[in-house]
């Protein structure tokens, strides 16, 4: 079987990586970083704003996994950037794959495409109805719609899954910073907040479903959520991050009703609903269709990624 990998540097692709190295696969990214544990791979580089230059290596493409995406920009209202890169790249590559015989298509979308938040004990669902107004969700449903359309049009299998946060070894951004802050044993103001729930998905058992929908049959044409089904409270995220650092707990229980109101007068609510409020996946579907469950378990890709976090700081204080 061969494989087309977009976004191979990144974080779910470099993941990626390590489950095809023994089959021909083409990685695409925006700078051609040869991977050395690969024995049969081709090179080419990925634009997200010119993706014409993908058709030649199409050819003889079994599976095309595609990961890349512009996520963050700096004027997060700006859509027509998210439109370029999100939207049209992604359907432009779809088509070329489909009229170059690929057989399969698998999206990674964002959990974004549901919503930002859910009631507690009211997960979303794949099939959930809802339009995002955030530009880069939004992107994101946009993409679907077109491959949906690609799918019913050329016979070419689309399989969509939409991950919530993703976290492992080498996790950045806000997940990494509160690592930093637990691992320092920093007073943090976020013990009180234990009512809420979230979903997160380690991007082992990520890949891990990723993989599973290369070749099941009842993948074709689906729509899936996926998470580690362990949903955690704000609270209960940070004492699992301690555990696993092996630090003692530093939360200062304040109540998550303070957040609120903090929020409120610093015109800034989208924090306090991201410490706050919940965000939880149904992953049912996933799990009966495929039979598939995550094949890791929180505790140890909580600790896994400690380690990794860890032996960073170790490397850069040598």
């Amino acid at each position: 079987m061969n494989f087309f990998l977009t976004g191979y540097t990144g974080f779910v692709g470099s993941n990626i990586c390590n489950k095809l190295k023994d089959y021909n696969v083409v990685l695409a990214g925006r700078a051609t970083s040869k991977n050395s544990s690969f024995k049969n791979a081709v090179y080419c580089t990925f634009d997200l704003k010119k993706t014409n230059i993908l058709k030649p290596y199409l050819d003889g493409i079994d599976v095309a996994i595609h990961c890349a995406a512009l996520v963050h920009i700096t004027n997060d209202g700006n859509q027509e950037d998210y439109k370029k890169e999100n939207v049209i790249s992604t359907l432009e590559f779809a088509k070329q794959a489909a009229s170059s015989g690929v057989k399969r298509f698998i999206f990674i979308s964002t959990i974004k495409v549901n919503g930002e938040s859910t009631e507690l004990g009211r997960p979303f669902k794949p099939d959930d109805n809802y339009v995002p107004t955030d530009p880069y969700g939004l992107s994101k449903y946009e993409a679907e719609v077109g491959l949906r359309k690609i799918a019913d049009e050329t016979g070419m299998e689309v399989v969509i899954i939409r991950p919530p946060l993703v976290y492992g070894p080498g996790v950045k951004a806000n997940f990494a910073s509160m690592m930093k802050w637990v691992n320092k044993g920093v007073p943090l103001p976020l013990g009180g907040i234990k009512n809420n729930k979230r979903s997160l998905v380690s991007v082992d058992n990520l890949v891990d479903l990723i993989i599973t929908c290369i070749e099941h049959p009842k993948a074709a044409n689906q729509t899936f959520l996926v998470s580690d089904n362990a949903d955690v409270s704000t609270t209960g995220l940070l004492n699992n991050m301690a555990v696993a650092l092996n630090v003692p707990n530093r939360l200062i229980p304040i109540p998550a009703s303070w957040f609120n109101l903090a929020s409120k007068f610093a015109g800034k609510p989208a924090i306090s609903q991201r410490l706050c409020g919940s965000l939880q996946v149904d992953i049912s579907k996933t799990v009966d269709l495929l039979n598939w469950n995550p094949p890791y378990s929180s505790a140890e890709c909580m600790k896994k990624t400690a380690d990794a976090f860890l032996d960073t700081i170790n490397k850069k204080n040598q």
